[in-house]
């Protein structure tokens, strides 16, 4: 028995280190108990990036022997880390150099490369690296730095060890200029989707050590330069770049090092949700059920000038296993709807969650565009603001609503979290912006962490930023009346600092509820097409309806977003995906570009909706 529970503790351990990312000060911390019994956490993990290293090289059909591979070696542990694994693919054979963007180098790590034959090249006049030149002029220092790109630039594989988990704020120095040149300057990745982990088959390669350089090591943003990878090979834990967008984007395949993290102490700061997770908020129908215990979903959605987004809401509400949907609307919309789905109910009635906006022109769309739809969703918006007084314990009473995209300008100053908003990059910046923010679509784009958070913020509803990679913040704990921290991780922003964001371990209380940050990943980018979000609006709005009210508003609300990139993935047979869990090293793994692993096909939003049953058939079973 007790060897079972051993099992199952492992399991649960293995789990939770794959889907989930904790901040990089607690990763230190899970470190402290090893290096204190002296494990050899550094030779460990350099181990396994140069088997890695090795390993891409042997698939892409390069020899050790034949191999020239570049370290990017900085003054810290990255950087031995980097050196370790350099030494070790030099005495296996390849030509290796490392390039010391520093004025320092891992002792030890730096002792190992030269009695292995490696060859190092210093960038900074000031170094203080024993046995080499310093002291050279800025000319030189131009050359020499020159020489580094070039020689990266020629190489198999560049071995990015620069910074690691100790950055803070964007890349400058040399180190900066060394990623301007190698790699991408304050832009989102921009790469065609491979499905697991495949490359372009270009020269070269880049296998960053932990984390790639440049990226937010804890919230995932990108605001200067930094070398995109094709490999990540992350030691001990997920930090939250590997799983936070567009940082994520830059991580390429990951691979685990487990080095024996007891990570139970420690709350992860971002959830990634899981098909387990997904299943457990679809609710099985029971033998008394009716079509109303099952959960009615009512919408208000479409309109004369977008109709198309009444019928792709209503068949995603409709496939999301929903007993009964209503339909509002008018009528040459309620005609599209019942052609398509014949079991939707027309007109007004009781129902456990809404979902409005899909498809209703916002008002700057159309100066005329404050017609029936968009009245009858002001209205119903009123019943959810909150204003201090005894009226707001009607708001908490009120079923949950998804606002989409047109119904996003007519949002309540502050409501409570059972309010879902579905916005991607511009309509986020647009609602922020009304609320006094300066930002735009591409701000959003390059640090969404940040400006969901704002948003939960200042609106204190639960908000799903649509993406390849999608996030959820909302509260901790919500069960309709309570707004506690419970033991989830915290995430503040402090008011009126949109530059400051603070995590905490400590649970919310009071007027500061902790926040939970989950992601969905599952979609592939196919699903990047017209209407997939009045699709994705109808099924949050049906899984809302479904739930007996203990169920977190912000774990359905990321469960949802899951299995609508699931039923994508099933319509278009792929297997890519935003978010890949990362390979555990030394356990079996899938091989990258095996013939088993498909690229898909392209989709139209009414192929996800028919796709939904099927990805729950498959989920629940």
């Amino acid at each position: 028995m007790a060897e079972h529970m051993g099992a199952h503790d492992d399991e649960i351990r293995m789990h939770a280190l794959r889907h989930a990312a904790w901040r990089a000060d607690d990763v230190r911390d899970m470190e402290h108990p090893l290096l204190e019994r002296g494990m050899p956490l550094m030779r460990m993990a350099a181990s396994a990036l140069a088997r890695t290293t090795a390993d891409l090289l042997d698939g892409e059909g390069v020899p050790l022997n034949r191999a020239r591979v570049v370290v990017l070696a900085g003054g810290g542990d990255n950087g031995g880390d980097g050196l370790y694994a350099a030494a070790a693919l030099a005495e296996s054979g390849a030509d290796v150099s490392a390039v010391a963007v520093g004025r320092t180098l891992h002792p030890q790590a730096f002792e190992a490369f030269v009695r292995a034959g490696g060859k190092v090249l210093v960038l900074d006049p000031a170094s203080q690296i024993p046995g080499c030149t310093s002291g050279f002029g800025a000319g030189e220092a131009g050359e020499r730095l020159r020489a580094a790109v070039e020689l990266a630039r020629r190489s198999h594989v560049i071995v990015d060890a620069m910074t690691g988990i100790g950055l803070a704020g964007p890349l400058r120095g040399i180190a900066g200029t060394i990623a301007a040149s190698l790699g991408v300057d304050d832009t989102v990745p921009d790469r065609t989707a491979l499905p697991y982990g495949d490359t372009a088959g270009e020269f070269p390669f880049v296998v960053a050590a932990d984390v790639p350089s440049g990226v937010g090591v804890d919230d995932g943003s990108v605001m200067g330069p930094y070398i995109p990878a094709d490999v990540t090979v992350t030691f001990g834990a997920l930090k939250p770049c590997a799983v936070l967008p567009p940082a994520a984007y830059a991580c390429g395949r990951v691979v685990l090092v487990d080095l024996g993290f007891d990570v139970a102490p420690f709350r992860p700061l971002v959830e990634v949700v899981s098909g387990d997770d997904a299943a457990e908020t679809v609710r099985l129908p029971r033998l008394a059920d009716t079509k109303y215990s099952r959960g009615v979903t009512g919408l208000i959605t479409g309109s004369v000038r977008y109709p198309g987004a009444a019928v792709l809401s209503v068949r995603g509400a409709a496939a999301a296993n929903a007993g009964m949907v209503r339909y509002m609307g008018p009528e040459r919309t309620r005609s599209m709807v019942l052609d398509a789905v014949p079991e939707a109910v027309i007109g007004k009635g009781r129902v456990q969650a809404w979902t409005v906006g899909s498809g209703v022109p916002g008002e700057d769309a159309d100066p005329d565009a404050m017609d029936a739809q968009r009245r009858t969703i002001e209205k119903l918006l009123a019943h959810y603001a909150l204003d201090g007084s005894d009226d707001d314990d009607d708001a908490y009473d009120m079923p949950p609503v998804v606002v989409d995209a047109g119904a996003l300008d007519l949002l309540p100053d502050e409501v409570p979290p059972q309010v879902v908003l579905t916005p991607h990059a511009g309509e986020l910046a647009s609602l922020l912006a009304e609320r006094g923010e300066d930002v735009d679509a591409q701000d959003v784009q390059l640090e969404p962490l940040h400006w969901a958070l704002r948003a939960h913020e200042l609106t204190g509803a639960t908000v799903l930023l649509k993406g390849a990679i999608s996030i959820v913040v909302g509260d901790a704990e919500d069960d309709g009346d309570e707004r506690d921290g419970g033991d989830a991780p915290v995430a503040s922003m402090a008011a009126g600092d949109a530059d400051d964001i603070e995590f905490d371990h400590d649970s919310g209380d009071g007027d500061d509820p902790g926040v939970r940050i989950l992601v969905a990943g599952r979609a592939p980018a196919w699903l990047a097409t017209a209407g997939a979000g009045d699709v994705l609006a109808g099924m949050l709005g049906s899984l809302l309806a479904q739930q007996d009210g203990d169920e977190p508003v912000v774990r359905t609300v990321a469960a949802g977003a899951y299995l609508h990139g699931y039923a994508a993935a099933i319509a278009s047979a792929c297997d890519q995906r935003g978010f890949n869990p990362p390979d555990v090293y030394g356990s079996p793994t899938r091989t990258p570009g095996s013939p088993s692993v498909s690229l898909g096909r392209p989709i139209v939003a009414s192929d996800v909706a028919r796709a939904i049953p099927e990805a729950i058939r498959r989920l629940m079973s």
